[in-house]
């Protein structure tokens, strides 16, 4: 996993760094809110011909190869309730990598999480360090926001700096994916989500599961919140039941290196 990491990086900081920044424009600074037809019968989400361009253009990625049974799971950290480390004991037992998209609170009042989500060989993605609306940022706090947060990263845990990015509450504009770019980051969207980020709306875990299952598609992305009860209590039975269903759960360096067309031996 190490290994596709630090060739994701490489090729992230190659890619990338190919792209420079231009005059501001409208265009650039309009806002959009993330958002895609969610699948049904195992058919890819599909965020339509606009955004798909846009992203496109900026490396940034929501999903993975249509016709692969492979899956990519991400969560979103802004604060603890409690449920994180029975999320990673669970993905620790089915040997499911992941990723954690944390803010800068996230750091600082769960640093022990945290290092257990590097020592357990998952990846660390930047969800900004305030959680503001990205967008609606000038370029220079755009940066400061990752680059604050890369900071207490490497204060509290000694990992150099991240190369994933994800607005919060997926609001960006053309300009923030630019930026990001010029900086090193690469914009991760998601193909799966459902409402699981309120911490005291207890459903139950079949809410969570079905939700999962219902929207699973070859190369889904998929966005939970570690904050909810129901995501933890049902996040094992999920991945049993996907792998039965011939899926296979990769890292997001994986799919990066398959967006660039690279093949590891």
């Amino acid at each position: 996993m190490w290994k596709h990491h630090f060739l994701g990086i490489l090729l992230i900081c190659t890619a990338l760094g190919t792209v420079m920044l231009t005059s501001n424009s409208t265009a650039e600074a309009a806002e959009y809110h993330w958002g895609f037809k969610r699948s049904t019968n195992n058919e890819p989400a599909q965020a339509g011909a606009e955004l798909d361009t846009l992203l496109d253009k900026y490396g940034a990625i929501y999903k993975g190869k249509p016709d692969e049974k492979v899956a990519y799971l991400s969560f979103d950290n802004g604060y603890e309730n409690g449920f994180t480390e029975s999320i990673l004991d669970t993905l620790a037992a089915e040997n499911a990598p992941a990723t954690f998209f944390l803010t800068g609170h996230y750091l600082t009042s769960a640093t022990d999480l945290v290092k257990r989500m590097i020592a357990d060989g998952h990846t660390i993605g930047n969800h900004s360090y305030d959680h503001p609306n990205m967008a609606r940022l000038t370029e220079s706090k755009m940066v400061d926001e990752w680059q604050r947060f890369d900071s207490k990263l490497k204060e509290l845990t000694g990992i150099e700096r991240t190369y994933y990015a994800r607005p919060p509450e997926g609001i960006f504009s053309e300009q923030l994916l630019k930026v990001g770019n010029d900086n090193g980051y690469r914009h991760i969207f998601w193909s799966v989500a459902f409402k699981d980020w309120l911490k005291d709306e207890r459903r139950g875990y079949k809410y969570a599961y079905d939700a999962l299952m219902e929207q699973l598609h070859p190369g889904a992305v998929i966005l939970m919140h570690t904050v909810a009860q129901d995501n933890a209590e049902a996040l094992p039975k999920f991945i049993q039941d996907a792998k039965k269903q011939g899926y296979t759960f990769k890292s997001l360096d994986d799919l990066v290196l398959e967006y660039e067309g690279v093949t590891l031996p």
